[in-house]
C-alpha cells in the first residue's frame, strides 16, 4: 500500500487525482495539500464521504501522514518550491504541473544528488498515454519530412503557453530531424506565425470548451502527415498518473516523461 499525498488537491486535476488514488486498491490517499478549503475533509469533495483527510496548506502534513509519494498539480509559480521541499524531506514526487524549464530539471537532478538520492522524481508534461505515443510517432516521422509545425489547443484557464507537451514534442522533433528548417517569417499581424523553436513553429490556442489537444503537421514534397491526439476529458490522464505513482519509488533519480515506463522499443 503506497501512501500518497496530493498537492493542489482542490483544483480540477487535483480532485480527480485524489478520487483516483482513493479508488485504487493498492494506494491510500493520506494527505491533501491546498490553499483553499483549509480544514475541510477532501472525502466529500471527491465522492468518498467517509474518507477523513483534512485539507491543509502545510507541507509538513506530508511527513505527519507518512506520505511516500507526493503528486503535484499546482501552479508553475510554486511547483519548484514544492519539489525542493519534498526532495529535501526524502519524499518521492510525481509532477504533473507544466512550465518546468531545462534549468529547473537540472536543479532537480542536482538536488536529488545533493540529498543522497533518498527520493525520486518523475516529471511528465502529459500523463495521457495517447499523447506520449503521439510524440513518439511524430519523432519517428520527423526524419522523413523537411518541415513540421505544432498546433496545441487547451482550455482558457491553462497558465502556460505553449504547453509542456508542445515544448517536449518540439524538442524531440528537433533532435530527430537533425537538420533545421526555417519557413517564411513574414507577418502582417505580429505573432500569427507562432513561436519558433529551432525551426519548429508552435501555435497555442486557448478557448473554453477545450481540454487538451495537439496535432503535429509534417510537410514534404506533395504531401503532409498529421498526427493528432485529443483528451476530451481529464480522466484520460489518470492511467498515466497511477503508472507514475507506482513506478516512482523504484526509479532512481529524475525521470522525464512516461516513455521509460512503457517499455517501448528504442527509436531507430
Amino acid at each position: 500500500m503506497i501512501r500518497v499525498g496530493v498537492m493542489g488537491a482542490c483544483g480540477k486535476m487535483g480532485q480527480m487525482v485524489c478520487r483516483t488514488v482513493a479508488d485504487a486498491g493498492d494506494l491510500r490517499l493520506a494527505a491533501a495539500i491546498d490553499r483553499s478549503r483549509i480544514g475541510q475533509s477532501i472525502g466529500p469533495l471527491i465522492g468518498h464521504p467517509k474518507l477523513d483527510v483534512p485539507v491543509t496548506e502545510e507541507l509538513d502534513r506530508l511527513l505527519e501522514a507518512e506520505v511516500e509519494v507526493a503528486v503535484d498539480f499546482t501552479h508553475p509559480g510554486v511547483v519548484m518550491d514544492n519539489v525542493r521541499w519534498c526532495v529535501m524531506h526524502a519524499i518521492n514526487v510525481v509532477v504533473g504541473t507544466t512550465g518546468l524549464t531545462d534549468e529547473d530539471l537540472e536543479q532537480i537532478r542536482a538536488l536529488i544528488d545533493a540529498e543522497g538520492g533518498e527520493s525520486n522524481v518523475i516529471v511528465a508534461p502529459n500523463f495521457a498515454l495517447g499523447a506520449v505515443l503521439m510524440q513518439r510517432f511524430a519523432a519517428m516521422a520527423a526524419p522523413f519530412f523537411p518541415a513540421v509545425e505544432i498546433i496545441e489547443l487547451h482550455h482558457d484557464q491553462k497558465a502556460d503557453a505553449p504547453s509542456g507537451t508542445a515544448l517536449a514534442t518540439a524538442r524531440r522533433l528537433v533532435e530527430a530531424r537533425g537538420t533545421a528548417y526555417h519557413g517564411p517569417d513574414g507577418e502582417t499581424l505580429e505573432g500569427v506565425r507562432g513561436g519558433d523553436l529551432e525551426g519548429v513553429r508552435v501555435h497555442s490556442v486557448r478557448l473554453p470548451g477545450l481540454v487538451a489537444h495537439q496535432e503535429v503537421i509534417l510537410g514534404g514534397q506533395g504531401q503532409t502527415l498529421t498526427i493528432r491526439h485529443d483528451s476530451t476529458d481529464r480522466s484520460s490522464f489518470m492511467p498515466g498518473v497511477l503508472m507514475a505513482i507506482r513506478a516512482v519509488p523504484r526509479r532512481p533519480g529524475l525521470t522525464v516523461g512516461l516513455d521509460p515506463l512503457l517499455d517501448l522499443p528504442p527509436l531507430p
